[in-house]
């Protein structure tokens, strides 16, 4: 796969992130297996086409041409692990620490204990505060679009936060992940809705035993407008297609 022009960003940010990455790599055959075991065994979870989830992540990789952004519905603060575990297995993570997509996680949700901040650290997390000022915003979405660029993986859940309304909203789409995709030409979308059967409202994490159903739809953006429209616009058809997908599920639930 070519990879695109990365944005720029500071040589300290380039340290920062080869040092991340390192240190989760280093540590990811013993953290990913028994993060893993705890959502299995622990919390009792299950997938629902597991195997079919992975295959068809494993296609979408293999054919891929251009950058490759990851946006899920949100739902629970453990959703990136859940769509990790889904796409993935751990011995698979193991041993490509670069199939783990890096997120942003809202940095109040997971800063407040050591042990939640060093996860967030070892899982490729680029802490972001909701509602902050713009030019930190933007600085966390020019990294995201760096290591897009570079071909790595990245998630976003584009509705910027837990969905209070239980639904995924098409209205709330914030502009970010527009501005992401806009900035980096040929970039497809992999939206991923999984949600549990037990699962009717937002909350810290889903309840215990729960199982779930997952969907995995690539798209690729496009739009003619310009400015902070087109990246409304971009965002809009990612968070629509998160919205079919959840009509789906009800749907067939």
């Amino acid at each position: 796969m070519s990879e695109s022009k990365p944005p720029s960003i500071s040589a300290l940010t380039l340290r920062q992130h080869r040092v991340q990455r390192a240190v989760g790599r280093l540590v990811a055959p013993l953290w990913i297996p028994l993060t893993v075991l705890v959502l299995r065994f622990g919390l009792g979870y299950r997938i629902e086409g597991l195997a079919e989830a992975r295959a068809r992540f494993r296609r979408i990789l293999a054919e891929r041409s251009g950058p490759l952004l990851i946006c899920a519905n949100h739902l629970t603060l453990i959703d990136s692990f859940l769509i990790a575990w889904a796409l993935a297995p751990s011995w698979r993570y193991a041993l490509r620490f670069d199939l783990l997509p890096w997120n942003v996680p809202e940095r109040t949700n997971f800063s407040s204990g050591f042990w939640s901040a060093l996860l967030t650290y070892l899982a490729k997390g680029i802490p972001i505060t909701r509602g902050g000022n713009r030019p930190d915003v933007a600085e966390v979405l020019r990294r995201v679009s760096h290591l897009l660029a570079r071909g790595e993986l990245a998630l976003i859940f584009p509705e910027g936060t837990r969905s209070r309304t239980r639904r995924v909203d098409v209205e709330s789409a914030a502009w970010g992940v527009g501005r992401v995709i806009g900035g980096l030409p040929g970039c497809h979308v992999l939206c991923v809705y999984l949600r549990g059967r037990a699962q009717e409202s937002w909350g810290r994490i889903p309840a215990r035993g729960d199982r779930f159903h997952v969907d995995l739809s690539c798209i690729e953006p496009k739009s003619d407008q310009r400015g902070m429209r087109r990246s409304r616009d971009l965002s809009r058809q990612v968070v629509t297609e998160l919205a079919r997908m959840e009509r789906s599920f009800l749907g067939d639930r």
